[in-house]
């Protein structure tokens, strides 16, 4: 019938079919479905696959679908709402599994990174695991390191892991840096040295860029054309680097930004020691960096001279200071510019709060309190916001009514917190890294289980079930309604055995 329209139908006039629809296509999805209450001619008008499948487009679902992909891009746009609403459900009544991902028993757990459901991890035994959260038995592979002629003794523990959707790679306590491809294999690609400590490292969210900080140097490696591992910049600077970040989406040469005690350089190729800022005496508490921007926390004298703690936005197009966000008397711990939506941005604070800052205005848009030892890490969404603290408390708050959700408790402080629109990767990482053992004389200190940190992977998606995940010895029977605030299936066999 719809093949068979030439004219449409418009009030006292015929218009043709394409005319109509070019139309239509400013109409929403409630417009249409009246629309298609007025007559046959405009019902298969209304319901034309052009207008729904760029509705779906729209709402920023199966963008990679072309329109031949679906039958009935109406029926695919109604089952991706329905799905959204029964995701955001299981968010909110914390309804999905929960696996614990250790491996090295008797070692403790280094660093965390993770990336689209890839977890990597770094322990003093100097092994580092990859775990992927998307596959039910999460197999944790270990990533072999280079050995060298004078290796025998015990291995350097692990000082940070960084993971992209290609790359991953180690930084470990003699200096020496490890990077592995994840499609080749467990054999590092590229290997090198720094004569130092290694204070900070990063990976390029995208691409192959590896940048690491070490004494008074900023090194940054890459791959060339033919696939040879080389430093391609290095940079020197005056202080201690604390913190290192790679801007993301950049073209041809790499950009980084560094905080080093007191101030924040812009490290470009074209100007390598450029000063983002400086202030004598105001060190940097914490740094992200989006693709135009940088975020970073100042701490200040508080009270004595007027000036509280401050996150401080720049553009790194302009090197101009854009905004200065907050009025704090704690340390600004954390921030995540980098994962927030437009013109959003979340922070931690030492005084126990976690704070949502629209960056059109200078207040905070809520403030909500709950770590009693001060936040460690944060992300936001549009609706939620999941926060980490010190004490080893993981929150989980909606947005717009400041109001906690759910919470989880492990013993350590979250160093490591991710969430996707279906799951959730934590980290509790000890900060004592060599702790007794059981007796005063023992020499094998192999730390008993509360010492060792552990790892959290939640799945709240409706489309893996908790029967679905876990071994059928350790299923839980449990299977009440919706609503009950601690219904998760539980990775752990006490109900079925």
């Amino acid at each position: 019938f719809q093949n068979e329209i030439n004219e449409v139908p418009f009030f006292d006039i015929q218009l043709p079919y394409e005319l109509a629809l070019k139309i239509f296509q400013y109409l929403g999805k409630a417009e249409l479905g009246r629309c298609a209450q007025v007559s046959r001619t405009w019902k298969a008008l209304a319901e034309d696959e052009v207008l729904w499948y760029r509705l779906c487009q729209q709402d920023g679902y199966l963008l990679d679908s072309s329109i031949a992909a679906r039958s009935c891009w109406k029926l695919a746009l109604k089952d991706c709402r329905a799905k959204e609403r029964t995701l955001r459900t299981n968010w909110k009544n914390r309804i999905g599994t929960v696996s614990q991902l250790q491996y090295e028993l008797g070692k403790i757990l280094c660093d965390v990174h993770s990336c689209d459901g890839v977890v990597i991890a770094g322990y003093t035994s100097g092994a580092v695991r990859l775990w992927d959260t998307r596959a039910w038995d999460h197999t944790a592979p270990l990533l072999q390191a280079v050995q060298g002629p004078g290796d025998a003794g015990a291995p350097p523990h692990v000082s940070f892991v960084r993971i992209n959707s290609a790359l991953a790679a180690a930084a470990y306590e003699d200096g020496t840096v490890s990077v592995w491809s994840l499609m080749v294999g467990r054999e590092p690609i590229h290997h090198y040295q720094h004569n130092q400590r290694i204070q900070a490292l990063a990976l390029g969210s995208e691409g192959a860029l590896v940048a690491t900080a070490s004494g008074f140097e900023v090194k940054v490696e890459s791959p060339d054309d033919r696939g040879f591992w080389q430093t391609t910049e290095t940079f020197e600077i005056q202080k201690l680097v604390n913190f290192l970040n790679l801007v993301p989406d950049v073209t041809g040469r790499a950009v980084a930004v560094a905080a080093a005690e007191d101030v924040v350089y812009l490290l470009k190729s074209q100007d390598p020691g450029k000063v983002l800022h400086s202030v004598y005496g105001q060190p940097i508490t914490c740094l992200d960096v989006s693709a135009s921007q940088a975020a970073f926390g100042v701490k200040s004298f508080g009270w004595l001279l007027n000036e509280p703690n401050q996150i401080l936005l720049y553009n790194l197009e302009t090197s101009q200071c854009l905004k200065k966000l907050g009025n704090s008397l704690g340390d600004f711990s954390c921030v995540n510019l980098q994962d927030s939506p437009p013109n959003m941005l979340v922070t931690g604070n030492k005084d126990r709060r976690v704070r949502v800052y629209d960056l059109r205005q200078s207040e905070s848009l809520c403030s909500l309190y709950g770590h009693p030892l001060g936040v460690s890490a944060v992300q936001m969404d549009d609706w939620k916001v999941v926060s980490g603290g010190e004490e080893g408390l993981v929150c989980v708050w909606d947005q717009r009514m400041g109001s906690k959700l759910w919470e989880m408790h492990a013993r350590h402080p979250v160093r490591h917190l991710r969430f996707s629109s279906h799951s959730l990767i934590t980290a509790n990482v000890p900060d004592d890294k060599t702790p007794r053992g059981a007796s005063l004389d023992d020499d094998d200190l192999t730390a008993h289980r509360k010492h060792r940190g552990i790892i959290y992977a939640y799945e709240f998606s409706a489309e893996q079930l908790p029967s679905e995940s876990v071994l059928p010895i350790c299923r839980s029977s449990y299977d009440e309604v919706a609503g009950y605030n601690y219904n998760i299936g539980l990775a752990v066999p006490y109900d079925d055995i």
